[in-house]
């Protein structure tokens, strides 16, 4: 049986497309998926996957939550809606295997991203905000040293404006990142290292939050002034 967040597409008869080898490939790297750490301030969960996009078909959902906030203080009511005004970011990772391919993927897999977070009103006018955000995914790519090929992807910043008994809330301005690139095999036949994708998303989300980046990793253009806590 599928995972939670895994489709995996059936024929009419009730036999799967494609061939149990094609399905083992695919559990195989959902279960690399499952193997990754990360930082305590980043978490995941599973998600429905989307059915028409691939055969086979995995996703995940992500929040950075404040480190400084406390998260999860109190208990019940209160402690959930803490936790929802601490998050700095939030977005999805979703993993596809087609075995034929796709055109314009490089390859049998693709992964496909979102990353979401709010930004001073300052930032959000600054032109070149998103050449910078663009860079933020394409290096991290380079410096985790993974194989990816046919990068795409949409930077969008908007602003939302409160009016009558919502005006004591300004203005608020968002900025989204939607990317997609195909993780590529190291050699024929090898499945390719999509641990190493997930782990470099989730450093441009956590970059995305502003959170500073851990002593080991490289050089990183940092984000200023972006908002306090999202909230509700």
């Amino acid at each position: 049986m599928a995972a939670a967040g895994t489709h995996e597409a059936g024929g009419s008869d009730g036999t799967r497309d494609g061939t149990d080898a094609h399905l083992a490939v695919f559990r195989r790297a959902v279960t690399a998926l499952g193997e990754v750490t990360h930082r305590p301030e980043l978490r995941l969960a599973e998600l429905p996957a989307p059915k028409r996009l691939a055969p086979y078909a995995y996703a995940l959902e992500a929040s950075v939550r404040d480190p400084e906030a406390g998260a999860g203080a109190g208990t019940g009511t209160e402690a959930e809606t803490d936790d929802m005004d601490t998050e700095l970011a939030d977005g999805r990772f979703v993993l596809l295997h087609d075995p034929a391919g796709q055109e314009g993927w490089q390859g049998t897999f693709r992964v496909v991203t979102l990353a979401r977070t709010e930004l001073e009103a300052e930032l959000a006018v600054d032109p070149l905000l998103p050449e910078v955000t663009w860079s933020w995914l394409t290096g991290a790519l380079e410096a985790g040293s993974v194989r990816y090929g046919a990068p795409s992807g949409t930077v969008t910043r908007s602003g939302s404006y409160f009016f009558g008994e919502l005006a004591g809330r300004g203005t608020q301005s968002e900025l989204e990142l939607r990317a997609s690139w195909s993780p590529l095999e190291p050699e024929a036949g090898v499945i390719p290292d999509v641990a190493a994708h997930l782990t470099v998303w989730c450093d441009v989300l956590c970059q995305c939050a502003g959170l500073p980046q851990h002593s080991d990793g490289g050089p990183v253009v940092p984000l200023p002034q972006r908002r306090g806590p999202r909230r509700g």
